[in-house]
């Protein structure tokens, strides 16, 4: 090779390694913008002695991407949920006690707070509180509560058989999965025409049926369900995955997609 055309490949090797170290340069300099935990208000009225609250607070952890703080009736009905919550977790419990501590401007302020963007999901108890069941529920999912009769028909592992928008939305691999059950509602559609309907995430697969409630009846009712409350975001979880039997991810990611969306 003759030296003109060896200085030649000289300098183009030069300009492709000042590219190179210019394009790293470029790529270490970009500044990384650290993702936001999900804001997450989990309601307590016990004084902290409800368990809900705490099998919450054990996965809903800045590892995860969550900030959870624990919030009372008198500070939702002083407006604390306006103050950056990405989402509201009503545990489980008793619904008719949860309607009474909110009282009724409590229970507005959750129905504000939702309908202006705010993401709620009930879990049992506040999976009843959601519905349009009783007067004093909150009526932001468009649902009433099947066999209210036999509500307290026993607690216990039960099956539930994920729906494809159930698996994409909540991240389950898998389309049936075991979960701890405590007398949740058995979820149908509602026929409020001021409100849109909802979308099945998940179905009973198997059933607990004592005290008297019919064997059979369980089995493909509506275990969790998710809608639109305004701009809001609703998801309503009859079963309990946040208890130890899990899949805690069930409950985290469906906190996730009321608070962000994704």
């Amino acid at each position: 090779m003759t030296l003109p055309g060896m200085k030649a490949m000289f300098a183009a090797a030069c300009c492709l390694m000042a590219a190179l170290t210019t394009n790293t340069l470029a790529e270490e300099a970009t500044p990384i913008t650290p993702i936001e935990p999900v804001k997450v208000a989990v309601y307590d009225h016990s004084g902290g002695t409800a368990n809900g609250p705490k099998d919450l607070a054990k996965f809903l952890i800045a590892e995860n991407g969550f900030q959870m703080t624990i919030v009372t009736a008198q500070e939702i009905r002083d407006g604390v949920l306006m103050n950056g919550f990405d989402v509201l977790v009503m545990p489980g419990g008793m619904a008719s006690a949860q309607a009474k501590n909110l009282e009724e401007s409590g229970r507005d302020e959750v129905r504000r707070y939702v309908k202006s963007g705010g993401g709620y999901v009930g879990i049992c108890a506040g999976a009843y509180l959601s519905t349009t069941y009783k007067p004093w529920a909150l009526g932001i999912v468009n649902a009433k509560v099947w066999d209210l009769a036999h509500w307290a028909r026993g607690t216990g592992m039960v099956k539930l058989e994920m729906t494809p928008s159930g698996c994409s939305t909540l991240k389950m691999p898998k389309d049936q999965v075991e979960v701890y059950y405590g007398q949740g509602p058995m979820i149908v559609p509602g026929n409020d025409p001021d409100l849109p309907g909802y979308e099945i995430l998940a179905t009973y697969g198997s059933e607990i049926a004592a005290k008297g409630a019919p064997e059979g009846a369980m089995v493909g009712m509506h275990a969790i369900v998710r809608t639109m409350y305004g701009q809001g975001r609703v998801v309503a979880f009859s079963p309990h995955p946040e208890k130890k039997y899990g899949p805690e991810s069930l409950m985290a990611e469906g906190i996730r997609w009321a608070g962000r969306g994704d």
